[in-house]
């Protein structure tokens, strides 16, 4: 199957972004089509997706590039910049490398709001890639340079959720 080449940003406060885009993969791999998901803050083998993907590797990739932790918009550490350059690198390379037909950049926009990459340089990679290429933009805080890059913006938006009462992130549910 050959990719119809749409931009999506999935962002806002609720849960359910990187569900959603997987949900996304997952749709396009059983037509047929390959995809490439850039997880941008994200240490390898921290998430049940980097599991359940094993049996796909043909079809869809899960690369995180990131380190364990959380990082704070303040006081940044300069490996997590160097991490958000390579990803870029790397979603620039498998954009344009002709192996996938859709390609996710996992909590990027969050990347971007924490200034570890330029907005522009996300435009940039939007507005150069091949025709047939899809990509999608995950993470809170998109920017405004990067939903005007976009043939379609889903905002995922909080109503109520067990984290407001204390309930700790799940293993299998949140990570």
């Amino acid at each position: 199957m050959a990719g119809t080449g749409e931009i999506g940003v999935i962002t806002g406060d609720g849960k359910g972004k990187t569900t959603a885009a997987l949900g996304l993969a997952l749709q396009a791999v059983g037509r047929g089509s390959t995809v490439m998901m850039l997880q941008f803050l994200k240490a390898p083998d921290s998430s049940g997706e980097h599991f359940a993907v094993k049996g796909l590797r043909s079809r869809f990739v899960i690369k995180p590039i990131g380190r364990k932790g959380f990082i704070r918009r303040e006081g940044r550490n300069p490996e997590d910049q160097a991490l958000a350059e390579r990803g870029l690198d790397d979603a620039r390379a498998a954009v344009s490398g002709g192996e996938y037909d859709l390609v996710i950049l996992d909590e990027i926009n969050v990347a971007v709001y924490m200034g570890l990459i330029e907005p522009a340089r996300v435009v940039d990679l939007a507005a150069n890639k091949p025709e047939r290429v899809g990509i999608i933009f995950t993470g809170r805080y998109a920017s405004p340079e990067v939903l005007d890059t976009a043939d379609y913006v889903i905002e995922m938006k909080n109503v109520k959720h067990y984290f407001e009462q204390g309930v700790a992130a799940r293993e299998g549910i949140e990570y």
